[in-house]
């Protein structure tokens, strides 16, 4: 730390990790002080001070207290894990690997390194509609969830002048579920708990990459809240949407701010169930015009560090339940399973 900030490197300095130096250099607490991207050709200076490099190793030699990890999936994991060894605390945007094993070595590394912090970018859980939408469940207004249905798509699976690595299994992982369908199955655990019964249809029919376009899944907690899944691209008009069914009423968001901002407007809308109201219920909608959560993420996390506090949204465990839970979607499919070589299982 050096005049009372932390020193920060982002690994990965294209769209998103530029966006969040934005939020880094806005912090009190925080200053970017060297990136890395493969995009450059050599080791310099920009004019504002910042060091840059051509490879996130680079940075294992720069003087930082936090990492963050902004790289292609194929990367990520290791980058995460090597930071970690290097004594960083290190914050890394989701997925948090193409694998299971991937991640479960990441924990390892933590486990190794007790005192550095690792927060995953999970960055849905941060909107104001989700965060309204939680504290009303937690709340106990509506009573208990029943059911849920998401639905997360965009129109295909390379769009705003993305590379094409997002189509390669090898570099990827994964397809739409892995990359965009992630933030819902990590909504979907967030409002129901675990999921232990798992059905699903995933297919590569449209785009015939060996990636997925469509994943479709029917899933059921222990206590009996089943919720239905379609993470897609195929979805023509983009499309966020999560309908949270409870005793006594619903929950419905829709749309999502983004940077696209081809999701439509954020909004919640809250329908208390009646007697008397022969399934037309009175609602109340709720429009949310500005995206607070990557500044309350970079916030968080920087929190989390300068007060030596347990991470408690978007930890370690967060990310390996999220992805055990999109492996237990693309296992539940005996052909992907077995065209792919699937294994769902990880040890620690």
């Amino acid at each position: 730390m050096t005049d009372g900030r932390l020193k920060v490197g982002i690994a990965g300095y294209g769209v998103v990790g530029k966006r969040r130096r934005q939020f880094i250099d806005a912090h009190p607490n925080l200053h970017t002080v060297a990136v890395s991207e493969q995009q450059l050709d050599d080791h310099g200076t920009f004019e504002d001070g910042v060091r840059y490099h051509p490879d996130f190793r680079d940075l294992y030699g720069e003087d930082l207290d936090i990492m963050l990890v902004c790289l292609s999936n194929d990367v990520a994991a290791e980058a995460t894990a090597g930071g970690l060894d290097q004594g960083f605390h290190v914050f890394c945007e989701k997925p948090p690997g193409r694998t299971l094993e991937e991640v479960a070595d990441v924990v390892r590394a933590e486990a190794r390194n007790p005192g550095r912090k690792l927060m995953y970018g999970f960055n849905h859980r941060h909107h104001d509609s989700v965060r309204a939408a939680l504290d009303l469940v937690d709340g106990g207004e509506l009573g208990k969830v029943i059911n849920l249905r998401g639905l997360y798509g965009k129109s295909q699976l390379i769009s705003y002048g993305q590379t094409t690595w997002r189509t390669e299994r090898a570099l990827a992982g994964g397809g739409i579920l892995l990359d965009q369908g992630i933030h819902m199955v990590d909504l979907l655990r967030l409002f129901a708990g675990e999921f232990t019964e798992v059905h699903s249809f995933i297919s590569n029919d449209f785009w015939r990459h060996d990636v997925e376009d469509n994943a479709y899944a029917l899933m059921r907690t222990d206590a009996g809240v089943v919720a239905i899944l379609h993470s897609s691209a195929t979805q023509w008009r983009h499309r966020f949407q999560l309908e949270v069914t409870l005793e006594r009423g619903s929950i419905t968001l829709s749309g999502i701010l983004s940077g696209s901002k081809s999701y439509g407007a954020e909004t919640m809308t809250i329908a208390w169930a009646a007697d008397d109201d022969r399934g037309d219920p009175r609602e109340q909608m709720t429009e949310y015009n500005e995206d607070p959560s990557w500044e309350r993420e970079i916030a968080e996390f920087a929190d989390v560090v300068l007060t030596d506090r347990p991470v408690t949204s978007g930890s370690s465990a967060d990310a390996l339940a999220t992805m055990k839970l999109v492996y237990d979607i693309y296992c539940a499919d005996p052909r992907w399973r077995r065209e792919w070589n699937l294994n769902g299982n990880v040890s620690l």
